[in-house]
């Protein structure tokens, strides 16, 4: 599109930004507004980290949430393999203003189902985490996969809230299946995620945060 024409306007181009995009556009016109993050696109994903680890890890820190840039987070984790102790899980703690918030305030509640056909849940109104997994077993290509949609973080004057599901191999290297949802139950603004292996380490996983753009 020559240079004069581009967005379909002649003379001076048109402001271009997120929500408000005007003209008649090629594909590079496009490409372009994609990369500079101007390109309507309700719902995108956005990656804004990933981490990968090999060896032995207690603490995955994302820490890169600024105030109103997302209303939902979603992350993923696959692949996270218990170095040590058997039956060790998965817990998610929020950062604060920068703190990590470690009282017994969060709530959850969670079912879940095994390959033998049982099933069961568990439930919350006061505890120092959120949980998104129960105990991993240890062993050759013994893993769990998750992922976690997390809502309102940043925002001061909302609850924090977190949605999740996950497969794998549990304590008795029994495969199944877990999904449910915790709160922190104060309106607070959330500027980091924390997971944290509560009795053993984990590696071999790769986990990525991303920013779901939707207004």
């Amino acid at each position: 599109m020559a240079d004069d024409l581009k967005y379909g306007y002649k003379g001076a181009e048109p402001t271009q930004s997120f929500g408000n995009n005007t003209g008649v556009f090629d594909p590079n016109d496009i490409n372009n507004l994609i990369a500079d993050n101007k390109w309507t696109q309700f719902g995108q994903l956005e990656l804004i980290e990933t981490q990968t680890y090999s060896s032995a890890v207690t603490n995955i820190d994302f820490t890169s949430i600024q105030e109103s840039e997302y209303n939902v987070h979603f992350l993923t984790a696959n692949n996270i393999k218990n170095n040590a102790v058997s039956n060790s899980s998965v817990l998610v703690r929020l950062f604060e203003n920068g703190v990590i918030e470690t009282g017994n305030v969060y709530q959850y509640s969670l079912q879940s189902g095994s390959a033998t056909g049982s099933f069961g849940g568990s439930v919350s109104t006061g505890t120092s985490f959120i949980i998104p997994t129960i105990g991993i077993d240890t062993g050759t290509n013994v893993a769990t996969n998750l992922y976690v949609y997390f809502y309102n973080l940043g925002d001061s004057s909302k609850y924090s809230f977190t949605s999740f599901q996950e497969s794998g191999f549990d304590g008795g290297s029994v495969f199944y299946t877990e999904f449910g949802s915790g709160v922190l139950p104060q309106a607070s603004t959330v500027d980091g995620i924390r997971f944290t292996a509560n009795t053993s380490t984990f590696a071999d996983f790769d986990i990525s945060l991303y920013g779901i753009r939707y207004s």
